[in-house]
């Protein structure tokens, strides 16, 4: 993840403005996997949403992502939540993210810098209260953990 943040940050179109703690959370739908990590980032682009999504999917594709099996291992999973207040239903991306306020492990992370932030008419924070953190833990408390080599 942190190869993917320095990515996007050094990217012509992009500046990473904020980034979460680092997470560790137990794995959701298929649960018989190891743990993942999890992350937010607030990101400043240029890039229209989609042109965004396909740059987050090129990067998944540079580090050998391979989608064989639904919510089951991969080496990274980039998800576009947000794109300021707009909202979007394509083929392509549905924005906000359609599940990001049912799940914790995207929820907590995003609160540690936008907990204020309005997502389908409520905050992340409200959202948050109600959502399952159950296993949810902080792996790395330092949110410069992505600018370490």
């Amino acid at each position: 993840m942190a190869s993917v943040l320095r990515r996007l940050d050094a990217d012509a179109h992009c500046r990473v403005l904020a980034v979460s703690r680092l997470y560790s959370t137990p794995p959701w739908g298929k649960t018989d996997q190891a743990d993942f990590f999890n992350a937010c980032a607030g990101i400043e682009t240029t890039l229209l949403p989609e042109r965004l999504l396909d740059l987050c999917l090129d990067i998944e594709r540079e580090m050998k992502r391979v989608r064989d099996e639904r919510w089951g291992p991969r080496t990274i999973d980039i998800d576009v939540l947000t794109y300021g207040t707009l909202e979007m239903h394509s083929q392509k991306l549905e924005l906000p993210h359609p599940r990001m306020t049912v799940r914790g492990f995207v929820l907590m992370p995003l609160a540690d810098f936008a907990a204020e932030m309005i997502v389908s008419g409520r905050s992340v924070g409200a959202w948050l209260a109600e959502a399952d953190t159950t296993g949810i833990v902080v792996a790395e408390a330092d949110r410069d953990w992505w600018r370490r080599s």
